[in-house]
């Protein structure tokens, strides 16, 4: 923090994967990213949706849904944040609740290893796509009811995962509690990738004039399934500061809060928000 209690410019890195259907192989992925983001000058490190785990086979996952306690890729990413003094921002792992329901659940590490914080997705991916593609996430995934801030290096950082993009009332929410950032992690489809990922982020970013950190699964999977990639950082203002294409590897990007104080200064959306009055019944 300068002199004048203004924040200085973060560097973050970002892992584009392809997460597989063995969690230890990809807890192994994950450290090795973070020693990466260390080594390029980050002080937080962001992955993808579901980074723990992608297998849409449901049998042959069930025994590696776990709960908090015994999954192996939460415990590698926390003994590495606090080995190497990195916070990381874990996307989401698929977690086995007390309830026994399965919750998609996003994680923020700090630089002790300790859980800064939890979201579980709000908004299942129930859809049928005209590529042929169904998904029914709501059939093992139970919905997350609440809405997520934490206070990180990069400022106030609000949380949303993948789907939670097409629902503009959860960014305004985090728009409301002037979030500094808000992070996307994601594994979306080629399809609506194509149509809609660069559309939605930049969007959202514009509405919440807050920085978006999206990082997101690409290429063809083991389990069979094809992801969009370009991973991005956008600024408050929607112009795009990284677009990782679709090779996997770490990718960087610093987050300015000087752009947001301008943006903000410029077009103070967020001030000059009010409620729309409903219609009369």
């Amino acid at each position: 923090m300068s002199a004048d209690g203004a924040r200085e410019p973060v560097k973050v890195a970002l892992f584009q994967m392809t997460s597989g259907i063995d969690p230890h192989a990809n807890a192994d992925a994950i450290v090795a990213a973070a020693r990466e983001a260390v080594d390029g000058g980050a002080a937080m490190l962001f992955t993808p949706e579901m980074c723990g785990l992608l297998d849409r086979n449901r049998n042959r996952a069930t025994p590696n849904i776990v709960s908090e306690a015994d999954n192996p890729v939460l415990a590698a990413a926390r003994a590495a944040a606090r080995d190497l003094k990195l916070w990381i921002d874990l996307g989401s792992l698929a977690i086995l609740r007390e309830d026994g329901r399965w919750a998609n659940r996003g994680f923020v590490i700090d630089a002790d290893g300790a859980i800064a914080a939890r979201y579980d997705k709000i908004h299942m991916f129930d859809v049928d796509l005209a590529s042929g593609e169904s998904w029914r996430e709501s059939a093992a995934y139970a919905p997350g009811e609440q809405v997520v801030t934490v206070d990180t290096p990069l400022g106030l950082l609000g949380l949303a995962i993948c789907y939670d993009i097409r629902f503009p009332a959860l960014f305004e929410e985090l728009g409301r509690r002037r979030s500094d950032v808000i992070r996307v992690p994601a594994a979306f489809t080629v399809p609506t990738g194509k149509a809609h990922w660069h559309l939605m982020q930049r969007a959202r970013a514009v509405e919440a004039s807050a920085w978006v950190i999206a990082a997101a699964q690409t290429g063809r999977h083991e389990d069979g399934r094809e992801t969009y990639g370009h991973s991005l950082v956008i600024d408050p203002w929607g112009d795009v500061v990284l677009d990782m294409a679709e090779a996997a590897g770490v990718g960087f990007a610093m987050i300015d809060p000087a752009r947001t104080r301008d943006v903000r200064a410029q077009l103070p959306s967020l001030a000059n928000k009010r409620e729309i009055p409903k219609s009369a019944a």
